[in-house]
């Protein structure tokens, strides 16, 4: 079977970084190595599949249904590995193997095509804050993560660099470093953190209703991790007249439900929904960069 790498992946990777380590054009051979190596039997791909990796809905020997995740270096596929570990199925996806090969994981098949942005808005959001919940543990005591300080950091340095040549975001980028500064001075806790965590992250299973996926794991407070799901689906916030005031009572509502400082998550929404639409906008999305930086603007 051909690896053909989804158009979204190739198109993703590229505006991030050209592919100087070759990865992409090594990838149909890497999978084949996989697939062999574990015995497998590919189904398909999934398209339109995801931004940082490739993904193959396959059989283990026994017939049971997996997936065989490939990503790059730059997704950072072992700090995936070691969070998928440490969680052990608790709220996300199980690894179903114990050995590893670099940039591989074979895991446990949910239901690809059904998230719980499928369900109601309401619904979705509660079911999802009920999944990111119980991700929220003590990480390992040895634990290789990134911290929020250290990811926020890059992510900073990056955003006054483009707001030095697009003037038009410079007001909202000092808010949000602002921001940054004040809630890093004294972060309630530290849990390991899903990283990137949104209701599309969130897909079916059979041992439980909703288990996620795909982590960019990271160490710091639980509102940094909540800040990304208060923008989900900011397309229709955008487009609602009261989409200002459904932001605010979000905020509220998902707080109180997980026990996070109102303010904080404000805060962290505000950097985060700034440090999305300013990278939006030094990759050319013009349009994702519009409706980040406006949903912004209400914080």
């Amino acid at each position: 079977m051909a690896f053909e790498p989804p158009r979204r992946l190739v198109r993703a990777l590229g505006e991030t970084a050209p592919d100087a380590d070759g990865w992409l054009e090594k990838l149909p051979e890497t999978a084949r190595q996989a697939v062999a190596l574990r015995e497998l039997t590919v189904e398909r791909v999934q398209v339109p599949g995801g931004r940082s990796s490739l993904v193959v809905l396959v059989r283990r020997a026994d017939g049971t249904p997996a997936v065989l995740k490939l990503a790059p270096p730059r997704a950072r596929p072992e700090s995936e590995r070691a969070a998928l570990a440490h969680w052990n199925g608790l709220g996300a996806v199980q690894l179903l193997e114990p050995f590893t090969t670099e940039g591989v994981l074979l895991l446990e098949r949910l239901h690809p095509d059904v998230s719980v942005r499928s369900l109601p808005e309401a619904k979705a959001l509660l079911e999802a804050a009920g999944t990111l919940r119980r991700l929220w543990v003590v990480p390992p005591g040895d634990h290789a993560f990134e911290t929020v300080a250290e990811r926020t950091g890059r992510q900073a340095e990056a955003m006054r660099v483009t707001a030095a040549s697009e003037p038009q975001v410079a007001v909202l980028v000092d808010a949000a470093l602002a921001a940054r500064e004040e809630l890093l001075a004294a972060p309630p806790e530290h849990r390991l953190l899903h990283g990137t965590f949104r209701q599309s992250k969130v897909l079916a299973g059979e041992r439980t209703p909703w288990l996620a996926v795909g982590p960019d794991p990271v160490v710091g407070e639980c509102a940094f991790d909540l800040a990304r799901l208060v923008r989900d689906r900011v397309e229709d916030l955008i487009a609602s007249p009261s989409g200002s005031a459904t932001t605010r009572r979000r905020i509220k509502r998902l707080a109180e439900s997980l026990d996070v400082d109102q303010d904080r998550l404000r805060g962290w929404t505000l950097f985060r929904a700034v440090e999305s639409g300013v990278r939006a906008l030094r990759v050319g999305r013009e349009k994702d960069a519009e409706l980040l930086l406006e949903f912004a603007g209400w914080l």
